[in-house]
């Protein structure tokens, strides 16, 4: 048989994402809450489903949901309910899960993307809602031990799980994975989730589908194909672009536009696999559950937690490009992590011109941080202090070069930065007459490389200005520079 012939295709991708709440206790009860632990260490009698044991909600969990409801511009309900979703599986020992059905605690949001080539989409936030997750089974015993049976370790189960669903508007697996990066690193900016995909802080969900323009017109619809559990966004993008091929491939080959179905993503062999056909919300049984009470998020309750929000990301980057003058990759560096865009800010505030302080907490800050392990807050030098060499920097009093070593010092012992780089000999001199004496000595001694400059040769001005600093230490550069221009264009 012939293959059909696709005149042309369009993508659909929607997005489902699960993020684990960085809460202490589980989302329904006082137990840990944490990556590690021995296996089922971090359980008590709700988390196993024991008979009379109650649910106890966790507010912790309610305000960061809604701090990143906010953040993605979502509707955030006044009033909500949790609901039992059944199911029958080893790692979910009360055979249901408590979730959100029908009223989701925020709703109809949205999302502007930046993508690589500049252009702006606006990405729709279908719902998000929260729910408590499942265990983990496993295959393999610990240690990487054969074994011929699965076992099941709960120490994720009852973990708050907050479950994002976008509407299907992305059109290109790279898009999908530049939208999960960016999502990861507003749930981090929001102190909700560290976010960490290798322990299952993060998992991706893409639900993607084809519209198929046939050689007569006719527009063919492939079935929703959801991919589970993707913990990579290099993952993320491949399994994606797989998914479109595979089922434009099988409509051209057979004519099949397949069944709703969930699949896996096989590492291996760099292909998605069938798992099995789709179940629907009535499969689940959904009903409210009678243990809970519902949620009422009055407006004093929302305004404390718009106030936990503050900036967002990508409104910070924006005014550090448009208001300090940044650089967009500089200004991503800083706004990307709230504790070092705070730190900047503090510094800014202490005095110190932006761009300026910008270069230093991105060379010598970060360096000191990397050594030290530590975030740049916590290294040992106040926003102050980084004001103060900043100011040395722009009043020229030392040199680009030495405030590696200014700082260097100030990490040992904390002490004002001038009268360190005074006592260290880092200060430059600034003082015409001796700049001009220094000059007096050039022009005496390096006729040749004088004639040359004369004669138009302009590299010879670097070389010139480079004598100079070399027969008296400590001259300031541009200064230098300046006056050597003035005396030889006389």
């Amino acid at each position: 048989m012939a293959e059909r012939k696709v005149v042309s295709y369009k993508v659909l991708v929607g997005m489902e994402i699960h993020v684990q709440l960085s809460t202490k206790s589980k989302m329904f009860t006082g137990a840990a809450n944490g990556f590690g632990g021995e296996p089922n260490s971090q359980v008590d009698e709700q988390v196993l489903g024991l008979p009379g044991v109650l649910p106890v909600m966790n507010k912790k969990a309610v305000e960061y949901a809604i701090r990143v409801g906010l953040a993605l511009n979502c509707q955030i309900a006044k009033r909500t309910k949790w609901d039992r979703k059944s199911y029958y599986y080893p790692d979910l020992p009360k055979n249901y899960q408590i979730s959100q059905y029908d009223l989701p605690l925020c709703f109809a949001g949205n999302f502007e993307l930046i993508k690589r080539d500049g252009e702006k989409k606006t990405i729709r936030i279908r719902r998000a809602h929260l729910e408590e997750d499942a265990g983990k089974l496993m295959h393999e015993a610990p240690g990487g031990y054969a074994i011929d049976h699965s076992i099941v370790d709960l120490n994720r189960a009852g973990t708050p799980l907050l479950e994002i669903v976008t509407e299907p508007d992305f059109s290109a697996a790279d898009e999908v994975a530049q939208f999960g990066q960016e999502l990861q690193k507003l749930v981090q900016f929001l102190g909700v989730s560290d976010g960490q995909m290798q322990m299952g802080q993060m998992r991706f969900e893409p639900n993607i589908n084809l519209h198929i323009t046939d050689e007569v017109g006719q527009v063919q619809k492939t079935a929703i194909t959801e991919i589970k559990n993707l913990n990579s966004f290099s993952v993320l993008e491949r399994a994606t672009s797989y998914e479109v091929q595979r089922q434009l491939t099988a409509w051209q080959k057979t004519g099949s536009l397949g069944r709703k179905s969930t699949y896996g993503w096989d590492e291996a062999s760099g292909q998605t696999f069938l798992q099995r056909e789709k179940e629907d919300a009535d499969d689940y049984r959904y009903f409210p559950d009678p243990d809970l009470v519902p949620v009422e998020v009055d407006e004093a309750w929302l305004a404390e937690i718009k106030s936990q929000v503050g900036e967002l990301p990508a409104a910070r980057r924006k005014r550090y490009v448009d208001a300090l003058g940044l650089s967009p990759i500089d200004a991503a560096t800083l706004a990307g992590d709230r504790e070092t865009g705070d730190f900047y800010e503090a510094v800014i505030a202490a005095g110190g011109e932006p761009k300026r302080v910008s270069n230093l907490l991105l060379s010598h800050g970060r360096r000191l941080a990397n050594i030290q392990s530590k975030p740049l807050a916590e290294i040992g030098i106040s926003p102050a202090r980084f004001a103060q060499i900043a100011k040395l920097l722009e009043d020229q009093k030392i040199a680009a070069g030495t405030a590696g070593v200014l700082l260097d010092k100030l990490v040992q012992a904390d002490q004002p930065p001038e009268a360190l780089a005074a006592e260290l000999g880092l200060m430059q001199v600034s003082d015409s007459g001796a700049i001009d004496t220094a000059i007096d000595a050039l022009i005496a001694a390096n006729p040749k490389a004088l004639s040359d400059f004369k004669c138009g040769k302009q590299s010879a001005m670097g070389s010139l200005i480079g004598m100079v600093m070399k027969s008296a230490k400590g001259l300031n550069p541009k200064m230098v520079g300046d006056r050597l221009r003035e005396r030889l264009s006389g």
